[in-house]
């Protein structure tokens, strides 16, 4: 995931038990482990921080929404961070809910009642739950040891490659930039 400068943030998946073994490594055991997994393509590549492990998870709670109370980012919603879009689904729910509540308020409703969060709730729930299976199977897909598996995936990524209105397609859907967007995420004032 790029940050500014010449910096990335790197998300490496493994099974528990190797991951735990990566990061007990020394700072120069792992930055071989990272040269050799990683590569060279980009240029010399240098860790900043420690490497930390955390358990990877599925989860979309029961209700967005309670009594005068919406939930948004990582408190609704947990996903794979495989495609890196933790961040975007959160900015995109209170982007969202923000829409709700400034409607809702110049049509003189009550921001914090039930019909008002229930349509915040509508608007976020597909979206996460459709971003939730796509983070999964991407998983799979690229965790998996099958040699078919394996082979159909590259295929795939070969041909996304080559087609750009699919590869465009891809980038919109993970900028969250498909379905109802809100206005906010647009560049629109609420």
């Amino acid at each position: 995931l790029p940050l500014s400068g010449k910096r990335s943030s790197l998300v490496w998946t493994e099974r528990r038990a190797e991951a735990a073994r990566i990061v007990a490594l020394s700072d120069e055991e792992f930055h071989s482990e990272l040269e050799q997994r990683f590569g060279l393509h980009l240029g010399e590549v240098k860790a900043l921080d420690k490497p930390r492990a955390f358990p990877l998870s599925y989860f979309v709670a029961r209700s967005f929404i309670a009594e005068r109370l919406a939930l948004v980012g990582d408190a609704a919603h947990v996903i794979h961070p495989i495609a890196g879009q933790g961040l975007n689904m959160g900015l995109k729910d209170v982007a969202a809910l923000a829409e709700v509540v400034v409607d809702a308020a110049r049509l003189g409703m009550d921001i914090g009642g039930a019909d008002v969060l229930e349509r915040y709730q509508r608007w976020r729930r597909f979206d996460t739950m459709a971003m939730g299976v796509a983070t999964n199977s991407l998983n799979f897909l690229f965790s998996n040891e099958s040699t078919l598996l394996r082979t159909v995936r590259d295929i795939g990524l070969g041909l996304v490659d080559r087609a750009p209105p699919l590869k465009n397609l891809f980038i919109r859907q993970a900028a969250g930039l498909t379905g109802e967007v809100p206005r906010l995420l647009k560049g629109e004032a609420l």
